[in-house]
């Protein structure tokens, strides 16, 4: 059974509730600013996929007082009277209405039901959807039209689906930031230090005889510490041949949010391997990836992925390899023959923690590793990724986070 989406999908929450709430106080309902900020974040926390869950949410945040319920269902029901989700009759506690003190009680106004289809900007309506503001000019006349703007996404919704040849300076610079925030979730391993939790599986010893002290020399409460979670290590390739010149700049900003963020070890490779940790450590983006460009000799040339890997496996970089996270960003195209590349992904295997391949091509419908280099080097990737979008690398940290959970 699958989960029903929210109930209000494109609704703007704050002017939601907003007006909602002037609803109810126009019945009588002490609603404050509090109140509705509360309401609010309840959308946000716990969005309503249906009328019994926004009529919770709406009452538990919104009335105080006892006799403010029968108004405040009056109001839900006319303002929901047209939803197709009908609310579960069972789901409210049935309470008997008292009567206002002081004499006879009063007949409340009808409240007139809310019609789904106005869009008039009537005061009494909820605004279901957000519309864009009306544009006149000072000197606006009856008879002239008044022109309404576009509402366009938002420069990261735009740009999500754009392939990497077609985004700009801004764009990719847009990217590297939305990278970073994104890569909060990361791999960890088991270290050997311990700190003090509840529930580790070892006694603090020092810390438990400290705190018998306050109970005349008895343990009454064991502390309790656990191993200290670091995040694995990573290192990154990134193929900057000439097959790759589209993708070579967003895949530095990945190295550079992943240096940043992870203290990642990063290396370009062409027709030779290139470290690039200390160029894209830079707080600046733009000095960093000018500098990587210039370190960088051998870009937008051949490839020769077999010989960039022995080189670092040789390397005294090879031992950063040692149980980490590798990430190879390539299109397959290699010049060296498959044998080779088989035998150092094999070495590369045998030392680092996961195997991931981020290749451009991989996200073209019925995908096939039709060259002899890739088919060679899948057997030992543990996971390989499409990256050919912005939407696509944005979603790489957390299909490693997820791979990393259920290895």
């Amino acid at each position: 059974m699958t989960r029903a989406g929210p109930l209000l999908p494109a609704v703007d929450r704050a002017a939601f509730a907003v007006a909602f709430a002037a609803r109810l106080r126009e019945r009588g309902v002490a609603v404050g600013l509090t109140a509705t900020q509360d309401f609010v974040r309840a959308l946000v926390a716990v969005p309503p996929v249906s009328r019994t869950a926004l009529y919770w949410a709406a009452r538990v945040t919104l009335v105080r007082r006892q006799p403010d319920l029968p108004r405040f269902d009056e109001v839900f029901d006319a303002v929901f009277g047209e939803a197709l989700l009908s609310v579960d009759p069972h789901a409210r506690r049935s309470s008997d209405r008292p009567a206002p003190r002081g004499g006879e009680a009063r007949t409340p106004a009808p409240v007139q039901p809310y019609d789904v289809s106005d869009a008039s900007g009537d005061r009494r309506g909820l605004p279901w959807v957000t519309l864009p503001p009306v544009v006149a000019r000072p000197d606006h006349r009856d008879d002239v039209a008044l022109s309404v703007p576009d509402r366009l996404p938002s420069d990261l919704a735009g740009a999500l689906d754009t392939p990497f040849e077609q985004l700009g300076a801004a764009d990719a610079q847009l990217l590297g930031r939305w990278l970073e925030r994104a890569l909060r979730e990361w791999p960890t391993r088991r270290s050997r230090r311990y700190a003090v939790r509840p529930g580790g599986p070892r006694v603090a010893i020092r810390e438990t005889a400290a705190r018998a002290r306050r109970t005349g020399w008895d343990p009454v409460r064991l502390v309790r510490t656990g191993p200290v979670a670091r995040p694995r290590r990573v290192v990154v390739l990134c193929d900057v041949s000439r097959s790759m010149q589209a993708q070579a700049m967003a895949y530095l900003h990945l190295m550079r949010a992943l240096t940043l963020t992870t203290h990642a070890e990063v290396f370009a490779f062409a027709t030779s391997l290139t470290r690039l940790t200390t160029a894209l450590a830079h707080r600046s983006a733009q000095e960093a990836l000018d500098e990587a460009t210039e370190r960088v000799a051998d870009r937008f040339g051949g490839t020769r992925i077999a010989h960039c890997l022995s080189t670092l496996l040789a390397s005294h970089h090879g031992g950063t390899v040692r149980g980490a996270v590798v990430l190879i960003g390539s299109d397959g195209w290699d010049g060296d023959p498959p044998e080779r590349l088989a035998a150092a992904m094999a070495r590369l295997r045998r030392r680092a923690h996961t195997v991931i391949w981020l290749n451009p091509r991989a996200g073209t419908p019925g995908f096939v590793p039709r060259t002899t280099t890739m088919a060679a080097a899948l057997p030992y990737v543990d996971l390989l990724l499409p990256a050919d979008s912005f939407g696509a690398l944005l979603r790489v940290p957390g299909e490693i986070a997820r791979h990393a959970r259920r290895g």
